[in-house]
């Protein structure tokens, strides 16, 4: 996914959270293997070419292909799967492998697990707590067992989000969309659409949201942020 990971699990059985997290490693490199859409061997790549069809791809791709399609709905087609008219699926398999690879870490008995991959966080249980470093705010995890933080922007990638609507790169005036969420996998997919929509559409639709916080910053530094953030920050 070209990106980096970075786990913090705590509490369990030692043998049993150190094997869950063999297998989540090895979930997120088969995850890339399935999805990426630079490697000419993964199934997205056959897919879109026709070599395979959904039936002929492992289980996990139907169920992304169908998250992707509940986030267009969802967002008014602001969140798409489609990238210069092919499938591309990019903008949910980061966020649905780390909340999946976190779960999975949950079920073996972790009592505390964070999840960063590629700063799209997921936290379940109690595990550290997020540390400032420079940031626009520090979303605290305490009074919830869930909560996940995902940011859209320009920062790492440049102008990578691209306007389902026109094809090309979204001309916002955003630099970057952060959203607090229990689901990363959600909160990653409402940061790229409310990026793209700007700041003052994307405002509005993600106080519409359930759930849902998030802060956006402006390319003329302002900072704008949902009604509700407030009680989130540390």
């Amino acid at each position: 996914m070209g990106t980096v990971f970075s786990f913090d699990v705590r509490g369990g059985d030692q043998a049993a959270v150190e094997a869950a997290l063999a297998k989540a490693v090895a979930g997120l490199h088969r995850a890339d293997a399935v999805f990426s859409t630079y490697r000419d061997d993964s199934q997205i790549s056959r897919l879109v070419r026709g070599e395979l069809t959904v039936d002929d791809c492992d289980p996990e791709v139907a169920e992304v292909l169908d998250l992707g399609a509940k986030a267009e709905e969802a967002s008014d087609g602001w969140f798409s799967l489609r990238y210069e008219g092919h499938l591309d699926p990019t903008g949910i398999v980061k966020g649905w492998a780390v909340e999946r690879a976190a779960r999975s870490l949950s079920a073996a008995g972790a009592t505390g697990v964070s999840l960063n991959g590629g700063g799209d966080v997921q936290l379940l249980g109690t595990p550290r707590p997020l540390r400032p470093g420079g940031l626009a705010a520090v979303v605290s995890a305490a009074g919830t067992s869930e909560l996940a933080v995902a940011t859209s922007g320009t920062a790492e990638r440049g102008a990578h989000i691209v306007d389902p609507r026109t094809g090309r790169s979204a001309v916002t005036d955003l630099v970057a969309v952060t959203v607090v969420a229990p689901s990363v996998t959600w909160a990653d997919c409402w940061a790229t659409a409310a990026f793209a929509m700007g700041s003052r559409e994307g405002l509005r639709w993600l106080e519409a949201l359930p759930d849902v916080e998030a802060l956006l910053i402006t390319a003329g530094d302002e900072v704008r942020c949902t009604g509700g953030l407030a009680s989130r920050l540390g």
